[in-house]
């Protein structure tokens, strides 16, 4: 019931009525049954965005620190994030991708829509990054389709001072991946088709690609104090002939 008190009284008319966002393609979005919405990640409100204009509850997969911060504040955390949606994940410990995997799989075989950032972190600098391939081994598990939606920044404005940004939620065609099926755990098939989810999201949000792991950018960008620009430039190789903006496995 939280959620949808969030969704429909305590933050949702104020964000329409803040941010007006706009979506394209709710038609994609299954009626019933699971489904991955797998989506680019810009910013921390992007989880907002996605639930605020579907009709399905989406759950969401977050840290567990958002659920274990002590006192007060911690308490109204755990409220807050467990009654808007979201499921923890120990990200620190060893089975953390593990534990993240087996919670998908859960949620998606109880027939829910699931919503993930596959680059597994926000962009360090709006563009979209290479995918990790756990999306692709919880559609290999269930055989439910994935949703590649796209978050798209719009013309910025300011409210009492602050910069905001509209945000366009774009809404791809459901990806069936059903000719891999029994392939789980082969990790070239995993990575073929977490490239080709990939490829859809830079196609419906418009992005430059850079086929690095996000946070291996920012690991280097805190070691070195350079940009993410700068990162970029020493780890990626010189692109191929009209493969740059291709994941490696879809540019041939």
């Amino acid at each position: 019931m939280f959620y949808w008190f969030l969704k429909f009284v305590a933050i949702g008319p104020v964000v329409r009525l803040v941010f007006r966002p706009r979506a394209t393609g709710l038609e994609n979005v299954p009626a019933r049954g699971a489904a991955v919405l797998a989506s680019n990640h810009l910013a921390a409100s992007d989880w907002i965005f996605m639930p605020l204009v579907l009709k399905r509850r989406v759950t969401f997969l977050a840290k567990a620190e958002y659920f274990t911060a002590p006192g007060v504040k911690g308490f109204l955390q755990r409220i807050f994030f467990g009654g808007s949606g979201q499921v923890p994940i120990d990200r620190a410990s060893a089975d953390a991708a593990e534990n993240a995997l087996t919670t998908g799989i859960r949620i998606l075989r109880e027939g829910k829509l699931l919503g993930i950032y596959p680059e597994g972190t926000r962009s360090p600098d709006g563009r979209l990054f290479r995918g990790k391939t756990g999306v692709a081994r919880m559609t290999l598990e269930t055989g439910c389709p994935v949703v590649p939606v796209a978050m798209v920044p719009g013309r910025t404005f300011r409210v009492l001072g602050k910069k905001l940004t509209r945000v366009d939620v774009v809404i791809g065609e459901p990806l069936d991946f059903s000719r891999y099926a029994g392939l789980s755990g082969d990790r070239f098939v995993e990575r073929s088709i977490t490239d080709e989810i990939m490829y859809e999201i830079m196609l419906l949000s418009g992005q430059e690609y850079v086929d690095l792991y996000g946070a291996k950018v920012k690991k280097s960008m805190d070691s070195t104090g350079a940009s993410a620009v700068e990162v970029v430039g020493k780890l990626q190789p010189p692109p191929h002939e009209a493969a740059d903006r291709l994941p490696s496995s879809l540019a041939g």
